[in-house]
């Protein structure tokens, strides 16, 4: 029998970018299983990316009396001082949507040239279980944020956001495998991925 993690993101779109890196990353034998639909939201109100990534993971496993694999990522821009960072899902506000963050943040960044618009995506993921101390995996992408949006693809500030490791085009303007190549979710899946099987075994 396969051994199961389950997947502490609502977001749809999330999901299916986790669903992508993880079958790569992790391989046969454990199965990512759906958020389930009966667990409330979490409420998100801690100070870092790991606190807020523990929060939703012990949640999860609490409720499925299982393990747990939960992820917050925040966009650091330089420029503006790290903002938004943790705050980066609701930079514009708690009801807001992907546009309504992007468009903050290139009003924010307007007449910083291009030199200081620097910025990077940190993932940081968090694996639980009942009973046992937390594990945590980290992936930063290095990059820039560009004056306008291009690309269809992505969510969030994928379409302002153009990887160092890239040719120049912004995350949204990728095909999924080429995005995941460099992201910093597919980084930080990877890094948890060299955890999971042991931490999902081990009785202590």
């Amino acid at each position: 029998m396969a051994l199961a993690v389950a997947a502490a993101t609502a977001n749809p779109k999330k999901l299916r970018e986790i669903e992508e890196i993880f079958a790569s990353a992790v391989g046969d034998g454990v199965e990512l299983l759906p958020r389930p639909a009966e667990l409330p939201d979490v409420v998100e109100d801690g100070d870092t990316l790991a606190a807020n990534a523990e929060l939703k993971a012990r949640a999860v496993a609490d409720h499925v009396d299982g393990a747990a694999i939960a992820d917050d990522t925040g966009l650091e821009v330089d420029a503006l001082d790290g903002a938004p960072g943790v705050r980066s899902a609701r930079f514009a506000g708690e009801d807001a949507v992907d546009a309504d963050n992007v468009k903050l943040l290139l009003e924010r960044l307007e007449g910083v040239d291009s030199t200081h618009r620097t910025a990077r995506f940190r993932t940081v993921i968090c694996l639980a279980r009942p009973g046992r101390e937390p594990l945590f995996a980290e992936g930063v992408c290095e990059g820039r944020i560009a004056r306008s949006p291009s690309g269809d693809g992505g969510f969030g500030y994928d379409p302002v956001f153009v990887p160092d490791d890239g040719d120049g085009r912004t995350f949204a303007q990728m095909d999924a495998s080429e995005k995941h190549a460099i992201s910093h979710r597919g980084r930080a899946m990877v890094a948890a991925a060299a955890l999971l099987r042991e931490f999902l075994t081990d009785e202590r």
